[in-house]
């Protein structure tokens, strides 16, 4: 099978090209090289004015969320065009993770559920960067269950008034607007009484609280609603519909999630050449040469699956529960390599210091982010039971509280 660029392609690649030689912030190369998994190393540069300002620069010219409409601020590529552009944005990419939620998750919500005079207003600012979003669904009692959730929304007029809490909200401390799915009706069965939203992140009545991790960053946080007033113009689909609403959110997601997981395979097969073991380059060893192929094999299956999203998008088909895939397989593989490369390094794997640890210390970023990759869009678990009941079309798990109106559901507070 030849994979090589079409006449048209190439001119379309020398293009992409030739646009990020002459506007790429070439200035932060070293500082983006050495970026960790879940974090964007800009060095002295603050890394959200530098993801906006590459975000305008690729917007103004015409190479911001290619896909997308033209009206939206897109440019109506083909996937293959979209393929292309990733490939040659290189480490750029790195700085468009303030962007993947809005972009990724909210604004194909907004496409399907806003009136086209919002998706005029909102979406070109989204494409160029000048507004971000946040996807605010997880809920402290909630866990895994999206529909067990608990703020609540009570109309009032033309507003809706919203009290309770989410958490796990990335990005919501830099925010502009962000989704946000409530309970309407607590009297019918849970996935029956939601209703989503778009909100102003500036609006009275919210606070946003970062949440310290592991790694040393605050990409989550805790977000509190009190007597926040919304107007009925920014519902997302009609009243008691926000489960199906939100079904577009987590496809969409998952794509955008699943596809852009830097699972480390490229990094670890660098640090295996560097590395010895007794004495010989790692990559000579058996064992090494195990998980190497392993690997290998897992990443062009998650490269293929991407592409089979990515089709099936282009033809105006909503992206699927097989979605799922991806992030469960990446997530896994990601914290399986960073373990791996840590017990490569010995006690150099304690290290966390970029400018000293080996391969910048990518995989301890990796290793301490983890965890929250395979908790955040779905735990492993909700993965597999979606793969296992939507995709292979096995029987469904048994959920003690199917169709009971969810104010009868016992709870332990």
């Amino acid at each position: 099978m030849d994979f090589s660029d079409t006449k048209e392609e190439a001119e379309f690649r020398a293009e992409v090209r030739a646009f990020i030689d002459a506007n790429a912030p070439h200035y932060l190369n070293e500082h983006l090289q050495k970026s960790g998994f879940g974090n964007t190393n800009t060095g002295e540069y603050d890394a959200l004015e530098e993801a906006k300002k590459w975000q305008k620069t690729k917007a103004e010219n015409g190479w911001a969320c290619l896909m997308w409409p033209t009206e939206y601020g897109g440019r109506g590529a083909t996937p293959i065009q979209n393929v292309i552009w990733s490939q040659e944005e290189g480490i750029y990419s790195r700085l468009s993770g303030t962007f993947i939620i809005g972009q990724g998750m909210c604004a194909p919500t907004m496409m399907a559920y806003a009136s086209e005079g919002q998706k005029q207003e909102y979406l070109p600012k989204l494409a160029s960067g000048e507004h971000v979003w946040c996807q605010m669904f997880s809920e402290p009692h909630g866990g895994s269950d999206l529909a067990g959730l608990r703020t609540r929304a009570e109309k009032d007029g033309d507003e809706w008034v919203i009290n309770g809490q989410k958490i796990w909200t990335s990005g919501a401390q830099h925010s502009d607007y962000g989704i946000l799915i409530t309970r309407t009706d607590p009297t019918v069965a849970k996935h029956k009484g939601l209703t989503m939203f778009f909100i102003d992140m500036k609006s009275e009545g919210i606070e946003v609280v970062p949440i310290k991790q592991a790694n040393g960053n605050s990409e989550f946080n805790e977000v509190y609603f009190d007597n926040l007033r919304v107007p009925d113009e920014n519902r997302l689909g009609e009243v008691g519909e926000g489960w199906r609403v939100s079904i577009t959110t987590l496809m969409n997601e998952r794509m955008a999630i699943g596809g852009g997981i830097s699972t480390g395979f490229p990094e670890i097969y660098e640090l295996v050449q560097s590395v010895q073991i007794n004495g010989k380059p790692a990559v000579e060893d058996a064992n090494v040469k195990s998980k190497l192929a392993d690997w290998y094999v897992k990443s062009s299956g998650l490269k293929n699956n991407a592409s089979r999203m990515i089709t099936a998008v282009s033809r105006g088909e909503m992206p699927g529960p097989e979605n799922s895939i991806g992030k469960l397989v990446a997530g896994n593989m990601m914290q399986d390599i960073a373990k791996f490369a840590l017990d490569l390094q010995g006690q150099g794997g304690a290290l966390v210091d970029p400018e000293v640890a080996e391969g910048s210390a990518r995989f301890q970023a990796m290793l301490l982010r983890s965890p929250a990759v395979r908790i955040e869009g779905g735990t492993d678990q909700i993965l597999r039971n979606i793969i296992g009941e939507r995709v292979l079309g096995l029987p469904e798990d048994m959920r003690a509280d199917k169709g009971i109106p969810f104010n009868e559901i016992p709870t332990g507070s």
